[in-house]
């Protein structure tokens, strides 16, 4: 095996979701896109296949050419290890917007202050601020 990448399957949206992800983590970046082409299956231009690192850790992306009934649980999420206040401020109000807020921003004694959310895109994050 030569490693373990996490995979993302959206349904139009893995450009802007990978644009909006890599502004608000720091040392992020996309790294390499793969579109669509007139003659293939999916949507001229959408992602094929694209692989962008989020403070490090790849990820990889589609735009799934298939519409399918399911999408991203909560169970899986990114948990972010904040450094500061303003960190997980900032983060929690960019990723909530257009999101669900499963746990609000709060202290739950486990955490000084932590929170669960989905995002505008299906992806659930939890911020942490040990």
């Amino acid at each position: 095996m030569e490693k373990v990448t996490p995979f993302l399957m959206f349904q139009g949206q893995a450009e802007e979701a990978m644009n909006f992800y890599t502004t608000l983590v720091e040392d992020s970046k996309i790294k390499e896109i793969t579109r669509y082409g007139s003659e293939e299956v999916g949507k001229e231009g959408s992602v094929m296949q694209a692989i962008f690192s989020l403070k490090g850790q790849e990820f990889m992306c589609i735009d799934s050419h298939v519409h399918h009934e399911f999408t991203f649980t909560p169970s899986f999420s990114i948990f972010l290890t904040c450094e500061s206040e303003k960190e997980i401020d900032q983060l929690y109000s960019s990723l909530g917007e257009g999101g669900d807020k499963l746990m609000p921003l709060d202290d739950y004694s486990f955490s000084r202050k932590f929170a669960w959310i989905v995002d505008q895109f299906g992806i659930s994050w939890q911020l942490n601020l040990p």
